[in-house]
Formats: C-alpha cells, sequence, structure tokens
C-alpha cells in the first residue's frame, strides 16, 4: 500500500507499515451504549450509571442515545394529578423497562419527548381540550422532577413497585436448585450496595475464598437503600417550627423502622443462601475431616512421645535401681567390714580389759599386803574401784600399754607393779578434773556471754546464782528423764525437783535454759560418771552390810551420756517391751529367789540389767511426779 502526500508542489510516495490488531474499547457515550446493550440484564451497583455522571449534553448526544421510550397516551390520561406520589414516573416518561438503569441523558430526553408531543400549548395547537387544573402534564413534570434530582430519584428507586423484596426459604427444593433460586435474587439485591465491585453468587465450582469473600461481603453488606419518599407528611406543610419539628421526628421514626426491616430482610436472605449452599456443606464437610485428621495425627503425636517417655522412664528405672543396688551392695560391704572392724575393736578392748582385771586379781589390786583390818578392807575397795574406772574409761591403746608394763611384772614383784598403777590412776583423775574444770569455764563463760540469761541484760540467771553445781546438773538431768515431754507443767516441776533435792531457788526460765545449754554443749562425763558410780557402790555396800534385800534396792547401772539422759536414747522401750515387763512383774513376785533373770528371759532383746534399770527408773518417776505435782499444785492455785 502507497501512501501519497503533497508537500507544496511536490509529491512523495513511501510505503506504509504491515497492519496489526489492536484491541478498542468504547468510551464516553458510545460507551453506556455498549453496557446498555450488553448488560441490560444485568444489574449496577451504587447509583448506577444513572449518578454517574452530571451536566448538559447536546441535543445529539441525546438523540444518539439507544434507548427505547414508549408513549403510551392511554396511560397518561388516566393519571391524577393530585396523586402523583403514587404513580409509576419510569411508566410515565416512558422508561418502564429500563428503569433504574436509566441515564440522566435517558431522562433528559424522554421528557424532553414527552414536552414536545404533550405539552398543553402543542395539544390545543392540534385541536384537543386542555383542562388547566387536572391535565396529565403535571403528572410528566412531576416524574422529571423526582428523576432528575439525585436524591429524589434514590428515594423513590428504593421504594421502586417493580423490585421483588421476597426471600426464598431455605427447604429442600431451593437447596436442590440453589444456584437457579438465589443467583437471580442476589444479583437484584446487589443494587442497593454502597461499595461497588458486588460479588456474585457463582457456581458450583467456585473456590473457597470466592465463597468466603462472597458471605462476608453480604454479611457487611452496607445499603443505600432509604424510605423518605414514603413518609405520611411533608416538613413543609407545618405551620411553624415546632410542628415541622414533629413531623421530621415521626418521618425519621418510621424510617429507622423500615431501615431495620430492611437489614433484617437481607439478613435472612444471606442466611438462608448460606444454610441451602451446597458449597458450604462441602467446606464443613473438608474442615471436619481435617480436624479428624489433625487430631488423629496429634493423637499418634501423643501416643508417641508416651511410649518414647514410658521407654525413657524404664530405662531410667532400671538405671536407678542398678546403681541403687551397686551403692547397697557397696554399703553393705562398708557396713560388713566396718561391723567387723567394730566388733574387732570390742573384742580386743574386752581382751585387754580382761587382762587388766586378772593382773588386779594376780596382784591382790596392788595393795601390797594381805587384808586384814577394815582400812585394807576399805584400801582393797578403792583398788577394785580403780581398776574398774580404768578398765571403763581408758582407750584401748592406753589399755595395752598399760598391759604391757604388767606383763613384765613377775609374780613376786606386786609392789614394783603398785607405782604403775598408781601412776595410771592419778593420770585417769588428772585427766577428768581438767575437763571438769573446762565444763564449769565453759558454762561461766557461756552465761557471761548472754547464753541462759534470764530477766534483763545482768549477765546473771533468776535466782542469783551465775553457776550450777555438778549435784545440780545430775539433778537436771535425772528430773528431765524422770518427766518427760508432755508433763502438766513440765520445767516448774523439774524445778521444784530441783530446789526440794538440793535446797536451792532455781526458776524454771532457768531450768529451761540450762537444759538447752547440755543438750548443745559436748562437756565429758567423766566427772558426773564418778560420782554416780561412787554413789551407786556406796549404797549397795552399804544395804549388803545392812542385809537389805528389797527390790527398790538395785544397784545403779554406769552414769549416762548427758545425751541419753535427757531422752535421746539410742534403744527406747517399746510399748511391747513396757508391756511384758509389767506382765513380769506380776508373774514373778519378789519372793521369787532368781526372778530378774526370769523377767529377763520374757522380755527379748533385753538384759537383767535393763529390766532392773527399767523397774527403778518407773518407781522413781512415780515417787518423784507425786512429789512435785503435790507441790506445784498449791502454787499454781495461788496464781
Amino acid at each position: 500500500m502507497v501512501e501519497i502526500q503533497t508537500v507544496g508542489h511536490s509529491e512523495v510516495f513511501r510505503k506504509l507499515s504491515s497492519p496489526y490488531h489492536t484491541d478498542v474499547e468504547p468510551v464516553g457515550r458510545w460507551f453506556r451504549a455498549w453496557w446498555y446493550h450488553h448488560q441490560r440484564n444485568g444489574t449496577l451497583s451504587g447509583e448506577g450509571l444513572s449518578f454517574a455522571e452530571s451536566g448538559s449534553q447536546s441535543d445529539e448526544e441525546v438523540e444518539c442515545s439507544t434507548v427505547e421510550i414508549e408513549d403510551d397516551v392511554d396511560y397518561l390520561r388516566s393519571l391524577d394529578p393530585k396523586e402523583w406520589k403514587d404513580q409509576d414516573h419510569y411508566a410515565v416518561l416512558g422508561l418502564k423497562k429500563v428503569r433504574i438503569n436509566a441515564t440522566e441523558d435517558d431522562i433528559k430526553r424522554a421528557y424532553r419527548q414527552k414536552v414536545l408531543r404533550h405539552h398543553p400549548d402543542k395539544r390545543k395547537a392540534a385541536g384537543e381540550e386542555v383542562r388547566a387544573d387536572d391535565d396529565y402534564f403535571t403528572c410528566i413534570t412531576k416524574a422529571y422532577e423526582t428523576l432528575s434530582v439525585a436524591s429524589k430519584r434514590r428515594a423513590y428507586d428504593s421504594v421502586d413497585s417493580e423490585f421483588d423484596d421476597e426471600v426464598p426459604s431455605s427447604n429442600a427444593s431451593n437447596k436442590s436448585r440453589f444456584f437457579e433460586v438465589f443467583g437471580p435474587v442476589v444479583a437484584a439485591n446487589a443494587r442497593w450496595s454502597v461499595r461497588s465491585n458486588v460479588p456474585q453468587l457463582g457456581d458450583i465450582n467456585s473456590s473457597r475464598d470466592h465463597v468466603e469473600n462472597f458471605y462476608d461481603f453480604w454479611y457487611n453488606f452496607e445499603s443505600w437503600r432509604e424510605f423518605s419518599y414514603l413518609d405520611e407528611e411533608e416538613k413543609d406543610k407545618g405551620q411553624d417550627r415546632e410542628e415541622r419539628r414533629w413531623i421530621e421526628k415521626q418521618n425519621k421514626a418510621e424510617r429507622a423502622r423500615r431501615k431495620k426491616e430492611e437489614m433484617s430482610r437481607l439478613r435472612s436472605l444471606v442466611d438462608a443462601a448460606y444454610a441451602c449452599d451446597p458449597r458450604i456443606l462441602r467446606f464443613k464437610e473438608e474442615d471436619k475431616q481435617k480436624k479428624l485428621d489433625a487430631k488423629k495425627a496429634k493423637q499418634d503425636a501423643v501416643r508417641a512421645r508416651q511410649e518414647e517417655e514410658e521407654r525413657r522412664r524404664k530405662e531410667e528405672e532400671e538405671n536407678k535401681l542398678r546403681i541403687k543396688r551397686e551403692a547397697e551392695e557397696a554399703a553393705k560391704a562398708r557396713q560388713d567390714a566396718a561391723k567387723r572392724e567394730k566388733e574387732n575393736a570390742k573384742r580386743a578392748l574386752k581382751r585387754e580389759r580382761k587382762q587388766l582385771q586378772n593382773y588386779g586379781k594376780q596382784f591382790n589390786y596392788f595393795v601390797g599386803r594381805p587384808t586384814t583390818t577394815a582400812a585394807d578392807e576399805a584400801e582393797l575397795v578403792n583398788r577394785m574401784a580403780d581398776l574398774d574406772r580404768l578398765c571403763e574409761l581408758l582407750t584401748i591403746d592406753e589399755l595395752d600399754k598399760l598391759n604391757k608394763k604388767m606383763a613384765s611384772l613377775s609374780v613376786d614383784s606386786s609392789d614394783q607393779g603398785r607405782p604403775i598403777f598408781d601412776e595410771a590412776v592419778a593420770e585417769l583423775n588428772r585427766r577428768i578434773d581438767e575437763e571438769k574444770q573446762q565444763h564449769l569455764q565453759g558454762g561461766v563463760s557461756s552465761q557471761s556471754a548472754g547464753v541462759g540469761n534470764v530477766g534483763g541484760g545482768s549477765g546473771k540467771k533468776k535466782g542469783g546464782a551465775n553457776q550450777w553445781s555438778p549435784e545440780e546438773l545430775n539433778l537436771l538431768i535425772k528430773a528431765v528423764n524422770l518427766f518427760p515431754a508432755g508433763t502438766n507443767q513440765r520445767w516448774e516441776v523439774v524445778a521444784n525437783f530441783i530446789n526440794q533435792h538440793h535446797g536451792g531457788n532455781r526458776s524454771a526460765k532457768e531450768v529451761l535454759a540450762q537444759a538447752k545449754e547440755l543438750q548443745q554443749s559436748d562437756f565429758s562425763r567423766s566427772a558426773l560418771k564418778e560420782a554416780a558410780n561412787k554413789a551407786a557402790y556406796n549404797k549397795f555396800e552399804k544395804e549388803s552390810k545392812a542385809g537389805v534385800a528389797s527390790e527398790e534396792s538395785i544397784p545403779s547401772e554406769r552414769y549416762e551420756t548427758p545425751a541419753e539422759q535427757l531422752g535421746i536414747n539410742l534403744t527406747p522401750w517399746s510399748a511391747e517391751e513396757q508391756r511384758l515387763l509389767e506382765q513380769a512383774l506380776k508373774t514373778y513376785p519378789a519372793s521369787v529367789t532368781d526372778r530378774w533373770d526370769r523377767i529377763a528371759e520374757a522380755i527379748p532383746n533385753r538384759s537383767k540389767k535393763e529390766c532392773m534399770k527399767r523397774y527403778k527408773e518407773l518407781v522413781e518417776l512415780v515417787r518423784a511426779k507425786k512429789t512435785a505435782q503435790a507441790a506445784v499444785g498449791p502454787a499454781a492455785t495461788k496464781k
């Protein structure tokens, strides 16, 4: 193809480019014409194309519209100008088929045609009789006034009599024909949306996102539909401001009621569509299956985790049992070894003590002369007591060293063994005196530091005494053992017991403080033990000489440690042992010769000495309780 272009008097020849395809879309009034032809049965959102543009256009543009304008003269003549509000404005202008989809240009063009055809002057000129009072041309003017103003047209479109407000029910028939029933209804109601791009219902193959967006949009639907056109009275007709306010208030209330009913109608439409939508049912089944699968997977995971935890727990328990078994075996081995070592040490100590006692018998307890007088007998008793003290208080190494010295002596050299024996006794007495002084000094220092102070910062205990004598300590230990925890007014009873036997004036608080100090201290028991042994021996010797053999004259046992005297007994008497003891005392009275041997046989794991000691403790406990409680009773009554 050759293009010829003339420039001045010259002609230019050039070849045109090859043709190509281009998509062209209509714009302006051509776009409106295209939209009307292709979307005539569709819907427009918002105000639609009727309210999209404003301003006047030329007559040429108006005439280019393809909307068919009807002219029903019989209908126009049947109209009553007084009832213009009840007329169909679109039918009056000949736009009954287009209605809400009619543009401003269509309304202008329709009105222009109606004016040209039905104006009273035109009709008079044609010879038609025209009545000025009730001519139907007034209805045409009212229709144009209503539809040409956007707000008035919106009010009229909101109550368009041609619109169907029916909502389909959610029955089985509508469920089976869901898209055929609900599709047109949803499309018709889309005209009321304030927002554009109203989502359509779709089809059975619509995606989940499309369906969810559709129901989300319709459940939050914003409608521009309003009902001011149905106001029964016009505000401007009020005679004064108060009446106009009252009319406006009544109109607003009625509009709100109708708006509420409209929103309820739309909500029921969406609810019915949601209940009948087969896609929602399919999505619910899929979600249910997903939940079941997730739940099963979770249960499987929990089961697997529990099995793993159970396996680990069993492994840990097996390891703990193995470690515990190994530890028990090792502890038992150590315990057996320690027990054997302890038994060996006990046997060795017993052997050394026996050896030293044999040396004492062999050398007549190192007296040096036969026992002929009472003085000699007293000296022999003292030697025997000293020998018992050495056997009791010396360690195994000291006993071994002393026995080795004794072994070097011959039978006839008892005088040589006496200095060795006296030296050992003197060393033991020196150590006992040192421990006694240390204990007494420790008690004084603790009292000066505030330990056991009662009644303020004076440093002296209540009653005026700073120190406790050995006799008072013996009485305190004995009273604490006689009056165990649970005794009524225990420390008052203990204080009264000490004051009765020693003649002091100790208070309950002072006794309690000293008892706590004894529990916390670690002083030697040698001094107290020595005094107790001497007292027991003297009592036994005195009763033996007097020929007294009563149940109350049971020899005293070795002096116990302060911890044992204060209630920390390594082998306490159980209730069953106490019951067996009481039964044996009744079974074997004092007239039986070997009474205590038989009593000891009746009580397992208890020796004769332990039975005698327990009986003595019970007798003293009963006697002391009666005495102390009898003394405390009047004092408590006075308080």
